[in-house]
């Protein structure tokens, strides 16, 4: 059966860039939700001191839970090599804190679609780069995780790798026991494209997967993909919201994933409107994994 983790998406200014949430104020909120684990952010301002890394660890494994995932953002597509190998060296740094942190999971990305990188240029840069950090991460016994993401906030550029065919591309490039994809629903629509396309042609590949959900605050569907699909900037359209009211039907999603054998972590991105929005969230995906598994 499926472990449940939260991710703190409505507190992520307060621990990453103004400081007015503590590490440890997290871990005490989630520790009263109804969850195995906490993925944790590699930009809390906090975990820039290393010795803080063992500590964080101790504390959320003294609530029973465990830290198996690690969400961060490698730049792979840059057209320069000495920015790329910097790259790497961030990456290798966030497999050695997932790894100290008790963690199986470390996030990798494919990078900013730069308007003049071709698709071949970009998906063999990716690759590259991701090929290159394998062989650490298998050492300390952590996977990689690929997501169909949109955008990094400190990011010029959406995600190189958003759409479906460029991001199932790369992810067949890339053959290793200690990768595969972070499947993540929501994000397809900011891509125009439908979840149960993306999921169906890579769900043999999927280890982890983020749980929210998105709603459309105007128009239809069909707008979204017309006018928003893929553009810089947060689709206007949509916004987050509580698991199990909004676009994703978790039914087809949860049916397809159990099909292929997806026995990993599901981790909830949602919160956005308080911690009794995110108990409700977190409510319906351990209903839905009973349901499912």
């Amino acid at each position: 059966m499926p472990h449940l983790a939260a991710f703190p998406k409505a507190f992520m200014n307060a621990l990453c860039k103004d400081g007015s949430m503590k590490v440890a104020d997290w871990i005490q909120l989630a520790s009263k939700l109804d969850i195995d684990g906490l993925e944790w952010y590699a930009g809390f301002i906090e975990m820039q001191d290393e010795n803080n890394w063992e500590i964080f660890r101790r504390m959320v494994e003294d609530t029973g839970k465990c830290i198996p995932m690690m969400c961060c953002s490698p730049d792979f597509t840059h057209p320069d090599k000495t920015f790329r190998e910097k790259e790497i060296v961030k990456e290798k740094r966030w497999i050695d804190m997932t790894y100290t942190l008790g963690g199986s999971y470390c996030r990798v990305l494919s990078g900013q679609r730069r308007p003049e990188l071709s698709v071949e240029e970009g998906v063999q840069l990716a690759a590259d780069c991701i090929n290159e950090c394998l062989p650490y991460a298998a050492e300390r016994g952590i996977t990689l995780i690929l997501e169909n993401h949109y955008k990094d906030d400190f990011w010029e550029y959406p995600e190189f790798a958003q759409k479906m065919a460029v991001f199932s591309r790369l992810v067949d490039s890339i053959h290793h026991p200690y990768f595969g994809v972070n499947y993540d629903p929501s994000n397809t629509y900011l891509a125009g494209e439908d979840p149960m396309d993306l999921l169906k042609s890579v769900s043999n590949r999927v280890v982890t997967m983020h749980a929210s959900d998105r709603y459309l605050k105007e128009g239809t569907i069909a707008d979204l993909r017309r006018e928003e699909g893929g553009s810089a900037g947060y689709a206007k359209r949509l916004s987050h919201g509580e698991i199990g009211k909004g676009l994703n039907d978790y039914n087809v999603i949860f049916s397809e994933l159990k099909r292929a054998g997806f026995n990993g972590w599901i981790s909830i991105e949602d919160g956005v409107e308080g911690m009794e929005q995110l108990e409700r969230s977190v409510a319906f995906v351990r209903r839905k994994i009973k349901e499912y598994w």
